[in-house]
């Protein structure tokens, strides 16, 4: 019999390269939106899926069709890392709800991930990427808790439940 695979937290992966965003965000449309290559294609506007092949194989994609992939794919990972090679984070930009339990227990686990693997790497017990990831994923939940607290006086219509 075989395992199951463990189910991706999409929250929490960073890509470590552009080839890698790129696949992240194929497999975020098929396993989340059962959109196969073929249909992210389609979804773009492009006439031939064998093209995204090939970006894949390259890493290379022209930038006025990146917004249309990624709105295909259902995910940002091309322009997070994009912005994470330069130094950025990326921070989706808070409406001012209110606060769920579940975004509390979410920044604690981040929060708690980050720290292991931070005394983990110091003590050689981890490597360089999966620290830097989780502590850029904690850094991202901190900024868009700031940017929402912030927000919060003067709320924004929330269209997205």
């Amino acid at each position: 019999m075989v395992a199951p695979t463990p189910r991706r937290n999409w929250k929490r992966l960073q890509p470590t390269s552009l080839r890698h965003a790129m696949e992240l965000c194929k497999d975020h449309a098929r396993e989340k939106l059962n959109r196969s290559v073929e249909g992210i294609a389609a979804e773009m506007g492009l006439a031939d899926h064998w093209t995204l092949y090939k970006w894949f194989q390259n890493g290379r994609m022209p930038l006025n069709l990146l917004i249309p992939f990624e709105s295909a794919c259902g995910i940002d990972f091309v322009s997070r890392w994009h912005a994470a090679s330069k130094g950025r984070l990326l921070v989706e930009i808070p409406s001012g709800r209110d606060l769920r339990q579940t975004d509390i227990v979410e920044l604690h686990n981040g929060f708690g991930e980050a720290l292991r693997l931070l005394a983990d790497l110091y003590a050689g017990k981890a490597e360089a990427a999966p620290t830097v990831a989780a502590l850029t994923a904690h850094l991202e939940q901190v900024a868009w808790h700031r940017a929402n607290v912030a927000q919060h006086a003067e709320p924004e219509l929330d269209f997205t439940s």
